[in-house]
């Protein structure tokens, strides 16, 4: 059997056309076995009854949700209802063609493929005349983003197919906004990735549900599956990231106090302080807001402790440099940065290991990929 996952809200005016290019597409394919299930999220618009009656042409079925609603929670809730072997998710607005549905299925059953997606981007597949040349870059930009996790030419897809068998486990699945392809291909073991040319058309009744909203939640999605798939070397690079931000802080307030006849070297201890809370901050909210949630204060203290002996090597660094080298008499900016760099390392280290405790899922995962 194939599963045939669509997620709505509003979309009662698409549910009959919809079942109608399913069924021509499978029936001429010669599929005749497979289930449509609508995941709606409450939509109240007669979406129910519509279902009602195309049950009676129709192996469709339809479950109202009303908890945890959004495009992705709705999927990953729809995985669970699948009875099919195969499970295919598309969207409901007609933009996906239904007769792709039986070559990515096919590529599954043959072993071709463990993950087929419907692809505007690859030979033979096109968009809409209609789109304009603005939206046509803004999907390509937000493309570019995501190929570092991907083998895929449109991550952005929302139309793909999968083994039922091979889907990541739920609590695995944690996407923000509507990009759930996504989340599956880089959280599921697929060592094979197709993609399958489609004509993606504009839908014709209701509306767009992508907002700017949800254009951020997609960052920020993209910000955790960069760090599920590179882990360490993700929270490092945001590590550096809000240290950077921080050292202009460092600067700012070292400046200023010297501004104001403080002395180098007590402007460079006291601007400390400042840059140091501020990267806590960033650090917890940013770098690893998935990770325990311990009492700030706490936190800040150990975080600060840490920071110190870091500090010890940062201005160790820029005394000497600015004390015993000539150079940097006269450049002492210059020594500052050299400094903040030979602290940084220390500083990471400590954090990740100590400060910001891992949960038992991100322990558990390491374990896994290393298992593997």
């Amino acid at each position: 059997m194939i599963s045939i996952i669509v997620p709505t809200y509003q979309e009662v005016e698409n549910l009959k056309p919809l079942s109608q290019m399913i069924q021509i597409a499978l029936t001429d394919a010669g599929e005749t076995s497979y289930e449509i299930i609508i995941m709606d999220d409450n939509s109240q618009d007669g979406s129910v009854e519509k279902v009602a009656e195309l049950v009676e042409k129709h192996p469709i079925r339809i479950v109202t949700r009303t908890e945890n609603r959004g495009l992705s929670p709705a999927v990953i809730d729809g995985f669970g209802e699948a009875k099919g072997e195969f499970v295919v998710v598309m969207d409901a607005d007609l933009s996906h063609p239904a007769t792709a549905i039986p070559e990515m299925v096919k590529q599954l059953r043959n072993g071709e493929s463990d993950f087929v997606l419907g692809s505007r981007y690859v030979e033979g597949g096109s968009i809409d005349e209609s789109w304009t040349l603005w939206r046509y870059i803004n999907s390509v930009v937000a493309t570019i983003p995501a190929l570092p996790i991907t083998r895929v030419k449109d991550p952005m897809s929302g139309f793909f197919a999968v083994r039922k068998a091979d889907i990541p486990n739920a609590y695995n699945l944690s996407p923000i906004g509507y990009k759930i392809a996504l989340e599956v291909m880089v959280k599921g073991d697929f060592p094979t990735v197709s993609e399958v040319p489609i004509h993606f058309v504009d839908r014709i009744h209701g509306e767009s549900k992508l907002t700017l909203t949800e254009q951020l939640k997609y960052l920020r999605h993209l910000r955790r599956l960069y760090q599920y798939k590179f882990q360490t070397k993700a929270e490092f690079f945001q590590f550096a990231f809000v240290g950077a931000s921080g050292f202009i802080v460092d600067l700012a307030f070292y400046l200023i106090l010297q501004m104001f006849g403080t002395s180098h070297t007590l402007a460079r201890a006291i601007s400390f302080w400042p840059a140091v809370t501020w990267n806590w901050m960033l650090n917890r909210t940013i770098t690893f807001s998935h990770r325990e949630k311990t009492k700030k204060s706490t936190q800040w203290g150990a975080f600060a402790s840490s920071s110190l002996l870091g500090f010890t090597v940062n201005y160790g660094t820029y005394y000497t440099l600015t004390k015993y080298v000539p150079f940097f008499e006269e450049h002492m900016v210059l020594a500052l940065i050299v400094g903040v760099l030979m602290g940084m390392g220390f500083n990471f280290s400590i954090s990740n290991l100590f400060i910001f405790k891992k949960l038992r899922e991100e322990v558990d995962h390491e374990k896994h990929n290393k298992k593997n």
